[in-house]
């Protein structure tokens, strides 16, 4: 079991080009694990963790209702923001500037073969992240992600989480709204569900700007915490 896991920060990145990349990634460990198993080795399988910052993008995962964007492609264009469909669990959701997006693409059989028990694990280091800054976050039933003022009638969603798992390799990860431009949502209806707010650390806090590099660090710690892993670069 290799529970080391390869930091890699792309900076503000192309969603397409960091989708290619991440297929890239994902294939890597695939192969090698179906090489393992077709030769009887038992060579180590390597883990990533990206973060990256997307310019202004709607992607809709697989199960996703195309409804819920709520703009045309001449309105796309004028707002410079672009749109795909991808391989993801989950809906709709908005990628942007102000956003910190992490892919973690892990062999879970480095660390534990269990979905659930993973998407718990990320929303728990988003959530512990969040209480460093005295806000007070939870998880909403049948509402994968993490929120705030669950069961009030001022829920509101602050970072939205969508994964792809084949072979126990996961990929696409969470995207945690820290100085995000909120306008950008008012063009969907985020996740598909309706009647539901979206919210930002930096609106939360009253504040104009928050370290990002900041929430970055918290959300490894947290995270390899949980994982019982070791970051490098």
């Amino acid at each position: 079991m290799n529970k080391k896991i390869q930091l890699q920060d792309l900076g503000n990145k192309d969603y397409k080009d960091t989708w290619d990349y991440q297929e890239e990634l994902f294939k890597e460990i695939v192969d090698l694990k179906i090489k393992n198993r077709r030769e009887e080795r038992n060579d180590k399988t390597p883990n990533y963790f990206l973060y990256v910052e997307h310019p202004h993008v709607y992607t809709l995962g697989k199960s996703g209702d195309l409804s819920n964007l709520l703009l045309s492609e001449k309105q796309l264009a004028a707002k410079g923001a672009t749109f795909y469909k991808i391989n993801r669990g989950g809906d709709i959701t908005y990628h942007g500037p102000g956003q910190i997006v992490g892919y973690p693409i892990l062999d879970l059989e480095n660390f534990f073969t269990d979905i659930h028990k993973y998407l718990r694990f990320l929303e728990e280091a988003v959530i512990l992240t969040l209480a460093e800054y005295k806000i007070e976050s939870s998880r909403s039933d049948g509402e994968t992600g993490v929120w705030l003022g669950v069961g009030t009638p001022f829920a509101r969603k602050i970072c939205a989480m969508g994964v792809r798992a084949s072979r126990w390799v996961t990929m696409h990860g969470f995207a945690l709204n820290v100085n995000a431009d909120l306008g950008f949502f008012d063009n969907i209806i985020p996740c598909g569900i309706k009647g539901k707010a979206v919210t930002s650390l930096n609106v939360e806090l009253g504040v104009e700007k928050v370290s990002e590099e900041e929430v970055k660090g918290k959300i490894l710690n947290h995270f390899s915490n949980l994982f019982e892993a070791e970051f490098f670069e």
